[in-house]
């Protein structure tokens, strides 16, 4: 829970604020952008909300808070923020919040389909997801992206009784996966499910394509609020950053719409637009 004897010094004065065991994951940032800014390593209130729903995004923020950084003098509100999580995107595709500080605040993502339920990433395990998964159909599948964002992925995949599914060269954070895979040519798991192999922020990164519509990420590509392009970084690629570039440019051969990072924002842009930018990217990264 948020200390506010502990706050950092940039808070605005108000209900909400940041105290300084923040980690600087981005994720209230995503959630309520006018509301929480970066100061460089953390996070603070930029402007307290001005109205009900900058509130309810700032309240979001707070449950999302990987590490409880978040504070505010109404802690009693947030618990009726708490039925937007998971929080519908688009086309049964949920972002989960409740960030896990075990995969440094990753975002995780939920797929509702009559065939099985998808769980891409892992958020905390709490109590609460546990019964909106079970009220939309339990988990069948939880696909790793690569081994820094597991999270909790054994406990749900206890829970749920669901197929583990993650990369040979990310086994050692998941060993006891249901599905390991060896390739590094996209493989197809379920009928518009495609796994596409995508190593260089780690060894065995993969991205998972939803129907030719969403693209899961992990961390191997976000979209930037500062540059208002596709990008990824260079600092925080663990591997390799040429098979990275080389990872990128082959994502050109898919279409998609939407970009769902671990970390990152996320974004949905025309599919000739994600094309250009993939271009684009691949070039500045080959620079």
């Amino acid at each position: 829970m948020a200390d506010r004897r502990r706050s950092v010094a940039e808070n605005i004065p108000g209900d909400f604020f940041v105290d300084e065991t923040c980690i600087d994951c981005d994720t209230c940032r995503q959630l309520a952008p006018e509301v929480f800014a970066d100061a460089g390593d953390y996070s603070f209130v930029r402007a307290q909300p001005q109205n009900a729903e900058a509130e309810r995004s700032a309240f979001r923020a707070l449950l999302a808070c990987p590490t409880g950084s978040i504070g505010t003098l109404h802690p009693a509100c947030a618990r009726e923020a708490k039925a937007d999580f998971p929080m519908p995107l688009e086309g049964g595709v949920y972002y989960c919040g409740f960030n896990s500080p075990k995969s440094f605040g990753g975002n995780s993502y939920f797929v509702v389909r009559p065939e099985g339920n998808w769980l891409i990433d892992s958020p905390k395990f709490l109590p609460h997801l546990v019964d909106r998964f079970e009220k939309l159909g339990g988990v069948a599948h939880i696909f790793l992206t690569h081994r820094d964002d597991v999270a909790d992925a054994e406990k749900y995949a206890a829970r749920f009784a669901s197929r583990r599914i993650i990369h040979r060269r990310e086994l050692s954070a998941q060993p006891s996966a249901e599905l390991v895979m060896d390739a590094f040519d996209p493989v197809e798991l379920a009928p518009g499910f495609l796994a596409i192999p995508t190593p260089g922020h780690t060894s065995g990164h993969m991205c998972l394509l939803l129907e030719d519509c969403h693209l899961f990420t992990g961390d191997h590509l976000w979209w930037s609020r500062m540059l208002r392009s596709l990008s990824a970084g260079r600092d925080v690629c663990w591997y390799s950053w040429e098979e990275q570039r080389r990872s990128m440019a082959a994502l050109a051969r898919f279409a998609f719409e939407w970009v769902l990072p671990g970390h990152g924002e996320r974004v949905k842009l025309p599919r000739d637009e994600i094309r250009k930018q993939l271009s684009a990217l691949t070039d500045r990264m080959r620079r």
